[in-house]
């Protein structure tokens, strides 16, 4: 019993040392935004939240598992519509969705439950498509999880009666502010942290370091790979619930490629192979892509934006394959924990900086 205690206290001061770096990140950005009272800045704080919530998700599977996918926006756009079936008002669902199923016609859902029935949603899919998909790796699969994008943005354009088809999903209850999609990004930094860490997490990491090693000393990495891909959906979904009711009106256009690209240079940015990756790469590549739109709006050179990200991460693949982190985490290390507990003592290296360091993931 005293080792299973031990154990579980090992387990908490593991996660905590994982998660105090990029809290603490995503805390003093927010802080930041919130003291510069800036409506501009508020506004793309709140979006970058948002897609911090969606890279996590990604790094859940891709990061893990090493197997790269490009149809992780389709769980978003899932996640987006559904959230909106479940939250627009019923009378406002009668004048733009006439033709919809009676019980989401009448659907009205609150804030929370809404988020997660939406994930639940994206999950499903994600279970449906893991099926096959999650028997391929390498080329095959990213192919492959393109085709899914592609399914799910032809369906969200030609399903008139759910998803009012080419036009705009309209009347979306905006609900996602700064403060929200914050917390919303710690809960989900806890979540991917936990997995990580988790017997499936450091089984499926292995798989993405040996896959035939790993499958040699008994892990079923198509089980692995198929759990990973179905929490990292349901991650995903939350994001796309949060994208929806920030922006309050959005169309199938709204996530397909554009979209996929940026996700993906914020998760490479950062470092693939880490979640302290995924957050950094997020707030990186937040600050340059406003940086860029605001460039491109008074040079007026159009298509600035996308050339200055493509741009920037053909540099990091070419220089720094690992990221910014170098796909490490930035941990405190655990012998920090012991002298917060007793004190600074003589030789500790107090007023250093030796507590904080860089560990392996």
């Amino acid at each position: 019993m005293n080792r299973l205690g031990n154990g579980i206290v090992d387990g908490a001061r593991d996660a905590l040392s994982r998660i105090a770096i990029p809290g603490l990140i995503m805390l003093v950005v927010y802080a930041l935004i919130w003291i510069s009272g800036d409506a501009v800045l508020i506004r793309v704080g709140t979006q970058m939240f948002i897609n911090m919530v969606v890279v996590l998700g990604l790094y859940s599977f891709v990061g893990t598992s090493g197997v790269m996918s490009f149809g992780h926006i389709s769980f978003m756009a899932i996640g987006a519509y559904a959230g909106a079936l479940l939250t627009i008002p019923p009378a406002q669902k009668a004048v733009i969705l006439p033709d919809l199923v009676h019980w989401l016609q009448v659907a009205d859902v609150s804030t929370i439950p809404a988020a997660l029935l939406a994930a639940g949603a994206a999950a499903i899919f994600a279970l449906v498509m893991g099926v096959a998909l999650m028997r391929l790796s390498g080329l095959a699969a990213g192919i492959a999880t393109l085709a899914m994008i592609q399914i799910v943005f032809t369906v969200a354009r030609n399903w008139d009666d759910v998803t009012r088809g080419t036009g705009s999903m309209l009347g979306v209850p905006t609900n996602t502010t700064l403060t929200s999609a914050l917390i919303w990004a710690l809960a989900i930094l806890v979540v991917v942290v936990v997995f990580q860490r988790s017997r499936i997490g450091l089984r499926l990491q292995a798989s993405r370091e040996d896959p035939h090693a790993a499958a040699g000393v008994g892990i079923n990495i198509y089980r692995e790979r198929f759990i990973a891909f179905v929490l990292s959906a349901f991650i995903v979904g939350i994001g796309g619930f949060l994208h929806g009711q920030f922006v309050g009106v959005f169309s199938p256009d709204s996530f397909y490629l554009s979209l996929t690209f940026v996700t993906l240079a914020m998760l490479v940015v950062g470092g693939m192979t880490s979640v302290a990756g995924a957050v950094v790469g997020t707030v990186v590549i937040s600050v340059v892509s406003e940086i860029l739109q605001r460039v491109d709006q008074s040079v007026g050179i159009t298509g600035m934006h996308e050339m200055g990200l493509s741009l920037i991460m053909l540099l990091f693949l070419i220089l720094l394959p690992a990221g910014i982190t170098g796909g490490r985490e930035l941990m405190i290390r655990r012998d920090s924990f012991r002298r917060w507990r007793r004190g600074p003592r003589a030789g500790d290296g107090e007023g250093t900086a030796e507590g904080v360091s860089e560990s392996a993931a």
